[in-house]
Formats: C-alpha cells, sequence, structure tokens
C-alpha cells in the first residue's frame, strides 16, 4: 500500500511561474480537457437498484447511504467475496480517476483490464462511510475497463456508495437500438426459453420479466427458471453498451405449462427416478446401452469421468471398450441416443469421480484446468449437466478450516468456484447434481473436519461446505444412504443400514437441517424437498444397504406421507421430495428392474 504524500512546500519561483502560465492561457490542462472528463459510472449511486452492475451477493438498501436514497449492500460468503462490477467504455492512453465511498471491514475497489497496470485500494475497516480512491492510465488499445468493489471471504457485509469513473468518455456516444425479433421458444411448467436477434453495438442484453429487470446476459438467448406453473409472464429485452440502455422491446408473453402432480421448482418431473449408467465399464452387471435404458430413468448420470491424475483436474471421459463391452454402441449412436433422451424429457449428466476417481483441485491452475476438461465433454456429447461424486480422499478440511459457512481450505474453495464458473458458462437450465456418502454430510452433525482439539478424520462433513455454497444453483443432493457405517441423527440416537430407519433419519436430517459439530449455534440449513432424492443400491449386487421393496416404500410414505415411520419420528411431511436415486441402472437391469418396477408402482 502506498503512504499518503507529505506535503511539498514549493518554491516561490515556481508557483510564480504557474500564475503566468495561467495568465497567458498557457495552463497545462486546458478547459476544453477539463470539460472533457465526465463520470462515466453508470448508476454510482444505486439509485436504480442494481441497474448496470452485475453482483454475486448484492442488494439495494436505503439505511446506510451516503447520499440520495439508496446504496448498495453486499454479503460474502463461503467462497464468494461478493463482488460487483460494471464495464465502462474508455478512450485509449488517458488518465482515469476512480472513486467510491465505503464501509465495512475488507471493502476494495479496484480497475481491470486497463491495458496498463490494474489498480485496486481498500479498507481494512470504515466503521463509517470512507472515500477510497484510486487512478489509472488505460493502454493504447484500451477502449473498456471493469470497475469493481468486493468485500472479503470470512467477513460481514459491507457497503458503497457514489462510485465515479472520471475521464474522458469512450467512443460509445448513445446507447444502442432496441433488440427486435424476440420470441418464447419451449415452455416448461417453471422455464422460458427466450431469443432475439442481435443489436450492432450491443455488448450484452438485460432481460425484464413483468417490467422488473431480473439479469444481464451477453448472448442472444437465455432460458428464464423458478417461475411458477400455469402462469403468464410478460418479457421484455433492451441492448446494453457503455453509454447505456436501449428502450425495451416488444413484448412477448408466455404461459408456464401445468406441473405435472404439482411438484418440484425445476424441470423435472415432480418425482424423479435418478440413476447412473456404467458407460466407462461393466463391472459384473453387463453393458445397457443408451438407447435401452427405459424412459421411467429421468436423470441418467453417465459413470465416470475420471481425472489423469489426482491433482490435475484434468477430466477424460471414456466409452467403454469393446474388449470389456462386446455390445457397446459407437460414439455416433451414443450421442444420438442422448439426444433421443433429452427429446423425451431426460437428462444427461457426466458424473466425475467415482470409488477410483480421486479428484483434489488443489491449486487454481487444476480448478481452471478442471473448467475446461469437464466443459470440452459436456459440449462433445451434448450433456446436460454435472455430477459430482467426489469419493474417498478428493474432499478433506485443513486444520485450521472450522466454519462451513466460509471455507478456507483450497480443494473446497476451488471445487465452489469451479462449479459456479460452469454454472455462470452453461446458464439457468445447467443441472447440477451431487452424491456424497454420508461420511462427508450426515457425519457433521457429530464431528466436522479435525474437530476443536484435533486427531478427527479431516474428511468429516467436509461436503457441507460445498452444499451450502451451491445450494441455490444445486438440482438435486442424492447422498449414497449405502456403504455407510453408523450415523447419529437428530434424535441422538445411531442409525445403522438394513431398513428403512436409515433412510428416514439421515432424510429427516437434510430435510429439517442439523447442528455442525454439535453446535447448536451453527447449524446447516434444511434443502428444499424438491432438491433431495434418496441414494439406495438397487439390488445386493449393487452395494452393501440393500433393502427391499417394502422398506423402499416404507421410507416413502414415512416422508411423504408421515405414515410407517417406526419408531424414528420425523420433523415434517414432505409430499415434493423429488425421489430416488440409485446405483446403478446395469444393476437394476441385471435384477430385472426391481428397483425401477417399485418407483412406478409408487408414484404412477
Amino acid at each position: 500500500m502506498e503512504r499518503s504524500r507529505p506535503l511539498v512546500r514549493r518554491p516561490l519561483v515556481t508557483l510564480l511561474t504557474a500564475a503566468a502560465l495561467a495568465a497567458s492561457g498557457l495552463t497545462a490542462l486546458t478547459s476544453a480537457a477539463r470539460a472533457a472528463d465526465a463520470d462515466l459510472a453508470r448508476n454510482g449511486g444505486f439509485e436504480t437498484a442494481l441497474d448496470g452492475w452485475t453482483c454475486t451477493a448484492g442488494a439495494i438498501v436505503t439505511s446506510p447511504v451516503h447520499s440520495g436514497t439508496s446504496a448498495l449492500k453486499a454479503t460474502p460468503a463461503g467462497a464468494d467475496n461478493a463482488r460487483c462490477a460494471q464495464t465502462v467504455s474508455v478512450k485509449p492512453d488517458s488518465q482515469y480517476t476512480l472513486s467510491g465511498y465505503v464501509q465495512g471491514a475488507y471493502v476494495y475497489l479496484g480497475a481491470s483490464g486497463t491495458g496498463t497496470t490494474d489498480v485496486s485500494t481498500w479498507t481494512q475497516s470504515a466503521p463509517d462511510w470512507q472515500q477510497l480512491t484510486t487512478t489509472f492510465r488505460t493502454g493504447p488499445s484500451t477502449t473498456e475497463v471493469t470497475v469493481y468493489t468486493h468485500g472479503w471471504y470470512g467477513t460481514g457485509a459491507y457497503h458503497a456508495d457514489d462510485i465515479t469513473l472520471t475521464g474522458p468518455g469512450g467512443g460509445t456516444s448513445q446507447p444502442p437500438a432496441p433488440p427486435g425479433g424476440l420470441t418464447a421458444g419451449s415452455v416448461t411448467s417453471s422455464g422460458v426459453t427466450l431469443s432475439w436477434s442481435p443489436v450492432p453495438g450491443a455488448t450484452g442484453y438485460a432481460v425484464y420479466r413483468d417490467g422488473a429487470r431480473i439479469r444481464t446476459v451477453t448472448g442472444t438467448s437465455t432460458t428464464v427458471t423458478g417461475l411458477s406453473p400455469a402462469t403468464a409472464y410478460a418479457f421484455q429485452i433492451a441492448a446494453v453498451n457503455g453509454a447505456g440502455e436501449s428502450a425495451r422491446s416488444a413484448t412477448v408473453t408466455a404461459t408456464t405449462a401445468q406441473r405435472p402432480d404439482g411438484g418440484g421448482s425445476s424441470d423435472l418431473p415432480a418425482h424423479a427416478l435418478v440413476g447412473y449408467l456404467h458407460a466407462s465399464f461393466a463391472n459384473g452387471s453387463g453393458y445397457t446401452r443408451m438407447a435401452d435404458v427405459p424412459d421411467s430413468w429421468d436423470v441418467i448420470d453417465l459413470a465416470f469421468g475420471e481425472p489423469t491424475s489426482v491433482t490435475s483436474g484434468d477430466i477424460r471421459f471414456e466409452r467403454c471398450p469393446v474388449a470389456e463391452c462386446p455390445n457397446v454402441e459407437s460414439d455416433a449412436e451414443f450421442k444420438a441416443a442422448i439426444k433421443a433422451k433429452q427429446a423425451a424429457g431426460k437428462k444427461v449428466l457426466i458424473s466425475i469421480g467415482g470409488q477410483n476417481g480421486q479428484v483434489q483441485l488443489t491449486t487454481a491452475a487444476a480448478r481452471d484446468t478442471f473448467v475446461s476438461s469437464v466443459s470440452a465433454i459436456i459440449d462433445e456429447y451434448g450433456l446436460d449437466g454435472l455430477d459430482i461424486d467426489f469419493e474417498g480422499h478428493s474432499l478433506s478440511l485443513d486444520a485450521d478450516d472450522t466454519d462451513f459457512k466460509n471455507p478456507t481450505t483450497p480443494v473446497v474453495v476451488n471445487l465452489v468456484s469451479a462449479v459456479k464458473t460452469l454454472k455462470a458458462k452453461y446458464g439457468d437450465a445447467f443441472a447440477l447434481t451431487m452424491a456424497p456418502e454420508t461420511f462427508f454430510v450426515q457425519l457433521g452433525h457429530q464431528y466436522y473436519g479435525t474437530g476443536e482439539w484435533g486427531g478427527q478424520d479431516p474428511r468429516a462433513g467436509a461436503y457441507l461446505p460445498v452444499i451450502h455454497a451451491l445450494r441455490d444453483d444445486l438440482t438435486l443432493l442424492h447422498v449414497q444412504d449405502y456403504n455407510s457405517g453408523p450415523i447419529m441423527g437428530l434424535d441422538n440416537q445411531y442409525h445403522s443400514m438394513g431398513g428403512a430407519d436409515f433412510h428416514i433419519a439421515m432424510t429427516d436430517m437434510l430435510l429439517t437441517g442439523f447442528p455442525v459439530a454439535g453446535d447448536a449455534d451453527n447449524v446447516f440449513p434444511p434443502l428444499r424437498p424438491d432438491q433431495i432424492a434418496i441414494g439406495m443400491p438397487a439390488s445386493v449386487n449393487a452395494g452393501n444397504g440393500h433393502v427391499s421393496p417394502a422398506e423402499v416404500t416404507k421410507t416413502l410414505n414415512c416422508l411423504t406421507k408421515k405414515t410407517d415411520c417406526g419408531s424414528y419420528a420425523t420433523h415434517g411431511t414432505w409430499p415434493d421430495l423429488r425421489g430416488l436415486m440409485t446405483w446403478s441402472i446395469n444393476w437394476d437391469r441385471f435384477s430385472d428392474w426391481e428397483f425401477q418396477k417399485n418407483f412406478d408402482a409408487y408414484f404412477g
């Protein structure tokens, strides 16, 4: 950090010379140059909500404010530092001053993409409004810079107001024309796909729903999700560039479909059947071709994508070789079958990890490689998203990492960052599922990481910070309620595999929330019932902990109807429980589809 510069007393002759130059009109900075400088930051006082800003965790408040009636409040959480940013048009080789007022601990203000040296300034503590100011010069070809403010991981909320960027305006002198050609494409019970024509000079597009701006995108299409079923929505699009926002497009109205059975908040059916397909190996159960997977399976997880080495982050997906799977289809047939499943409303995901695929994203380089390699797999096969099946030693917590809400362990922070990057790349339609073992989730109720005094297994509860940081992006969590030791439930009793009781107790914890490491003041919040599928083995061959169809039915009755609960008292009734997951589709076929048939019989 730079120190404040001391006051320098200039010689009298210097002052007289400056006065003479001013009198003759030969000032170093002409009045015309001063007039060219302007405040280029859009909505720097946050008086029009977050218009112009892209924020990961920002909201508008009316108190405290530095001036006007509104200010920004942003709250860091987990791997998110609550960054708010906007891109501004500037002139090459020009001087700029960035300034703003902030409150809070560890608040930053900066500019990136300057073409010279990116700058930032910060305050460690600002209990009252404090002005931050920094300057920079653009490079010889720089026409845009990004100005931003953010807090710091693990700290409280910060406030910002009256952010200005002063200097000569860029080449963009006026907002672009409004977009044309807005149409509504595919419509589900919870989402609408929109597309429109590109606008020359636009750097992005603002999406409006029922008159309220809901997001900004760079492309000419987007899928708006989280909508209510059987409801009419009005959409408009505005084009955006450095000079501002265009008038809005003509309005397009779309009515969402009626949701089957009234459940869920995604475009999955109200009750979904999830299964893993051995796409890379046979594993004794025999190979099942994608085209031969019955229509009952709503989510098909391709097992598995695995890394080239534990810490490389470089994920590869290899089809099962003919020597092991004589009936394996060609790549073209496999891809065509995936498209057919998707046309029928099914989701096909790549599952990363598994028993043999240890993945440790220890560095930022491994994180970035993970993103690029997983993207390559998704793009090659046209997949709908990602399943995280990290097992073994993929996730463990550093000794000083004790707060699941604010993780610091690199393998956790980098995984969260990688998944958020993938979600941002593919948009709202990107499906994200997770299949952790009970050791990494429910065991966290009793033990978390190495513990207060050390000595515990650092993997205990290690999935909790990942789930918590991604809960708003999470489509489904299906914990593996198998291959598990006894786990303490919310009744402070140990529950073991072998019957409905285990599945009821483990699922009740996810839907109710639970204290972490026994601390009643540190509770893992509940997930929505439509985010939960219960993980079970398909047959006795598939894994330890298999239960009969009758025990599966008891589990569902207890959780969705509060009947057949046995000795365990649940903390609620959840008819919107999403469904069941099983390892695996191949093993279920091996057992004459017993698991699938029971699911179909229960949910109809």
